[in-house]
C-alpha cells in the first residue's frame, strides 16, 4: 500500500488497537525459559521444525542478499538531529560536534567520527516514525515489528526468533551455536509462542569467554560422569513415560553437552585484551567482538541482538553541566568505536557483504534549542542506520524538514513513512525470509503473520537500500 493518506485511511478503518491477551497454560517456552537462565539456557535444544503447515499470503520476491543480521538497539531513544540527520542549531549545537559534510552528508565528526568513516558502506533512513513514545512500548514493538498490546502482542517473537525458525533448516549437524544471540540484551523479547529452541541466548561478554563449559572434575571424568547420567535414566528420558517435558530436558541436556570443552566456543566467546582495546574496552563493544567472532566461527548463528542504553538524554544532553555524566560526547563514543572497529572488521573478513548491520532507537528527540533542563524530549521523528548485506552505502533514504521536525520527503516507493513493521520485512528480506508467511501453529488459532496485513500489503521492505 503506497502514499500516506491512503496508508491513514486504511489504519483509521481496519486497524483497532487489541487487548493484551495472557497464555492459559505455561507453555514449553515458558518452561524452559524459567528453567535455562544461564548457559544452560533456553536456547538448547534440538532444532527440529515443528510439523505445521506454514502458507504465505503472496508470492513475493525476497532480496536474499544477507546470509546474517546485526541488530543493534540503540536503547532510550537517541537525538536524530544531533547524530543521523544533524541538524546544526544555532546557538545551541556545540563546537566541538564539528559538523562536516562527508559525501554530501552532514556528519557530527566530534561525536562519530569512525562511523563517519564508514559512511561509504552506510545507508540512512531518514523517514521514520514510531507509532510510540513510550519507552518500552516502543522499544518492544521495534523488537517484534508490531504493537505488543494487539491480539497476537503477548505471544509474537522477537525477530531474532523468526529468522531462527527460518534458518534451522540450513543448520549442519556440527553447528553448535544458537542461531538467535542476544548479547547485553537480558530484557529483550524472547521467542513468544515459538518452541524453546528459537528463544535468544542471552550472554554478557566477557573476556573469559562463556562460563561453565568445563568441569572442575576434568574433561575424563566429566565424559564417564555424563555416560553413567545416560546408563541410569535413558528410559525415563528417550521416549519418555513421563510426558514431553522429560524428553525435552534430554534433548535440552545433549544440546548443552556439545558445548562443552568446544574450542570453537572459547575462540568465538573470549578475545584479547588488544581486540578488547581497539573496540573500546566498554560491554557495548566488547559485544560488538563477540558478534563478528560468532559469525565468523560459522557454527550456525544468524542473528545477533546487541542493546546499548542510555539514550534517554531529558537533561544536560551535552554535558556542559556535568562533562562526566551520561551525554552525547560521553555515549557516542563508545557507540562509534564498537561499531567502527565492527564494520572494520566484517568488511576485512569478507562477511560484511554477508551480514546485515541495522542501527536502531525506538524514536527520536524534539528538535531546535535544548529544554530548560538543558536536554531533548521525545519525538516521532527518528533516523536509522543500515550498513552491509549487499545494501548500496554512501546514501540517504528521504529528507526531513530543515529542522528534523517531520518528514519532507519519504523518498522510498510506498511514499509514506518507514513503520517498525517496514523495518522488521526489510530484514527478512535481506536474509531470504517471505516475509508475508502466515503460520497456522499459534495458540488462539488467529494465524500468526510474519508481518501484520501482510495479505493487505500494508508493510514491505526499504528496496531502494539495494539500488
Amino acid at each position: 500500500m503506497t502514499g500516506q493518506d491512503q496508508f491513514n485511511k486504511w489504519i483509521a478503518k481496519y486497524q483497532r488497537p487489541g487487548r493484551s491477551l495472557s497464555r492459559p497454560h505455561l507453555s514449553r517456552r515458558a518452561f524452559f525459559e524459567v528453567a535455562g537462565a544461564g548457559l544452560a539456557g533456553s536456547f538448547l535444544l534440538d532444532n527440529k521444525a515443528d510439523a505445521c503447515t506454514v502458507q504465505t499470503s503472496q508470492n513475493v520476491t525476497t532480496q536474499n542478499k544477507a546470509k546474517n543480521c546485526i541488530f543493534i538497539l540503540l536503547a532510550g531513544a537517541p537525538s536524530h538531529i544531533d547524530t543521523f540527520d544533524l541538524k546544526v542549531v544555532n546557538g545551541t549545537t556545540p563546537a566541538a560536534m564539528n559538523p562536516t559534510m562527508i559525501n554530501g552528508i552532514n556528519w557530527p565528526v566530534g561525536l562519530l567520527p569512525n562511523m563517519g568513516k564508514q559512511l561509504n558502506n552506510m545507508a540512512i533512513v531518514r523517514s521514520v516514525q514510531p507509532w510510540a513514545l513510550v519507552h518500552s512500548l516502543a522499544q518492544r514493538w521495534t523488537q517484534i515489528g508490531r504493537n505488543p498490546s494487539a491480539a497476537l502482542g503477548d505471544i509474537a517473537p522477537n525477530i531474532g526468533s523468526i529468522v531462527a525458525i527460518e534458518k534451522a533448516a540450513s543448520r549442519t549437524p556440527g553447528q553448535v551455536f544458537p542461531t538467535f544471540i542476544a548479547l547485553n540484551s537480558a530484557t529483550a523479547p524472547g521467542n513468544g509462542y515459538l518452541p524453546a529452541t528459537y528463544a535468544p541466548f542471552r550472554v554478557t561478554p566477557a573476556q573469559s569467554g562463556i562460563p561453565n563449559t568445563s568441569n572442575p572434575l576434568g574433561q575424563s571424568r566429566f565424559n564417564d560422569l555424563w555416560s553413567r547420567v545416560h546408563q541410569l535414566d535413558d528410559p525415563l528420558r528417550i521416549n519418555s513415560p513421563l510426558g514431553t517435558p522429560a524428553s525435552d530436558y534430554d534433548e535440552f541436556y545433549n544440546s548443552a553437552q556439545q558445548i562443552m570443552y568446544n574450542t570453537a566456543v572459547q575462540q568465538a566467546f573470549s578475545y584479547s585484551s588488544t581486540d578488547k582495546a581497539r573496540y573500546g574496552d566498554n560491554s557495548f563493544g566488547n559485544a560488538c567482538l563477540v558478534a563478528k567472532q560468532v559469525l565468523a566461527a560459522n557454527q550456525g548463528t544468524r542473528f545477533v541482538q546487541i542493546t546499548l542504553g542510555g539514550w534517554d538524554m531529558h537533561q544536560d544532553i551535552y554535558g556542559q553541566q556535568d562533562p562526566k555524566g551520561n551525554n552525547l560526547f560521553t555515549l557516542c563514543p563508545v557507540l562509534d568505536t564498537g561499531v567502527g572497529a565492527l564494520l572494520t572488521d566484517l568488511a576485512a573478513s569478507g562477511l560484511l557483504s554477508q551480514t546485515l548491520v541495522v542501527i536502531a532507537g525506538e524514536f527520536g528527540r524534539t528538535v531546535g534549542p535544548v529544554t530548560p533542563a538543558g536536554g531533548r524530549d521525545h519525538l516521532n521523528q527518528q533516523s536509522i542506520v543500515f550498513a552491509g548485506g549487499g545494501i548500496h552505502g554512501g546514501k540517504v533514504i528521504g529528507q526531513t524538514t530543515a529542522d528534523g521536525s517531520d518528514t519532507a520527503d519519504f523518498g522510498w516507493s510506498r511514499n509514506r513513512y518507514v513503520k517498525p513493521e517496514d523495518i522488521e520485512a526489510t530484514i527478512y528480506s535481506a536474509l531470504g525470509i517471505n516475509w508475508t508467511t502466515v503460520r497456522c501453529d499459534d495458540p488462539f488459532n488467529r494465524g500468526f503473520e510474519y508481518v501484520p496485513f501482510s495479505e493487505q500489503n500494508l508493510y514491505g521492505p526499504i528496496n531502494e537500500l539495494w539500488t
